[in-house]
């Protein structure tokens, strides 16, 4: 009996020991929130077969956190890929991957979300053409397509329309989530530089009876940028038709009376300083609302476009139980894995942990 009790004692002791040392495992705020996962480009993870595990860990640390988080959506900022169709990408700067390799890995990071949470993705300009936009072909709806997510989707998906080759696709997406205190909330994700006829249909989903008291959302690649959190006022690339941030904002964001909130990815430099890889302002909208919008993209740290992917930040949108303040908290898994680095896995300057109000 006694060696029993010796026995149970040293199980107890190392499952606490092991507790203790469990780093990466994180709690909300608030225990009545809500949280929504946003994921900056993944590019840069997927193009090297060696950065791809970090991304690896990012998405499992998000699929053992949609409880514990009570997650309600994971949103990406686009870019999934470095090149949308290229057989041999000129190393170092493309990677080391063929394209279809890049979208097969990235496919199977998200089925680790696959019915059991809603997400949506707004397609970035490498997702278009040969290495990024020069025409509209893409291999998005190949990858993402209804049926992969339908058990979520079919209960929050409200909305989508044909992408610039005439299908119906996620690449224009809407979906509902609710919440008690917050009400319901409509997710809008746009295409790329999205074209007028895409604007004209998002403006009228907002403005439509069944969702102008919805507090919306809006998800698009190229938005706003990094550090000085400019708009842009024209997009390159060879696509026809398309908007720019500033573009965007004059035909649907400001227009809108329920716009609270426009998140996009995109900018990236190759710069050590994390306040690059991070934009966010406020401004009114026609109706004197606050809109705001934030830039998140961390590929440029870590060893620049040729580096580790962006050391496996991401972010986290709590919306607390007031039912008007969101506060932001940015997350490294990679780091949160040790407790050698554990102290650089949250980051703390005011750029990357902050709150704003919702009215």
């Amino acid at each position: 009996m006694k060696k029993l009790c010796i026995f149970l004692l040293a199980v107890i002791s190392s499952v606490a020991t092991f507790a203790q040392v469990d780093h990466n495992r994180q709690g909300p705020l608030n225990d009545n929130s809500f949280n929504i996962v946003l994921l900056g480009d993944p590019q840069s993870y997927t193009k090297f077969d060696y950065n791809q595990p970090i991304f690896d860990m990012m998405m499992a640390w998000t699929q053992h956190h949609l409880d514990t988080l009570n997650v309600k959506a994971v949103l990406c900022t686009g870019d999934l890929v470095d090149q949308n169709e290229n057989i041999v990408p000129p190393f170092p700067r493309f990677g080391n991957l063929p394209s279809e390799m890049q979208w097969d890995f990235v496919s199977r990071e998200f089925a680790r979300l696959d019915n059991r949470v809603p997400y949506l993705i707004c397609t970035g300009n490498h997702d278009y053409g040969y290495l990024r936009a020069e025409n509209s072909m893409t291999r998005f709806p190949e990858f993402f397509n209804v049926n992969r997510n339908f058990t979520q989707w079919d209960k929050t998906l409200v909305a989508t329309t044909i992408n610039r080759n005439g299908q119906q696709t996620l690449e224009n997406a809407a979906m509902e989530i609710s919440d008690s205190a917050w009400g319901k909330i409509l997710i809008v994700a746009l295409e790329f530089a999205p074209r007028d006829e895409v604007i004209e249909w998002a403006k009228n989903l907002v403005d439509s009876e069944r969702f102008k008291d919805h507090k919306v959302i809006l998800l698009t690649h190229a938005y706003i940028t990094g550090y000085d959190a400019r708009r842009y006022e024209s997009v390159g690339y060879k696509l026809q038709d398309v908007n720019s941030g500033e573009q965007i904002w004059q035909k649907l964001v400001y227009p809108a009376k329920n716009i609270v909130m426009v998140l996009c990815g995109h900018y990236a430099v190759p710069n050590e300083r994390y306040d690059y890889t991070t934009g966010f302002r406020t401004d009114k909208n026609s109706a004197g609302r606050n809109v705001h919008q934030m830039m998140f993209n961390c590929q440029g740290i870590g060893g620049g476009m040729s580096g580790n992917g962006g050391e496996g930040f991401l972010r986290l949108l709590e919306f607390m139980p007031d039912g008007k303040t969101v506060e932001v908290r940015t997350y490294s898994p990679l780091f949160g894995a040790s407790g050698q680095t554990k102290h650089l896995a949250w980051r703390n300057e005011s750029y990357d942990r902050f709150s704003f109000i919702v009215n």
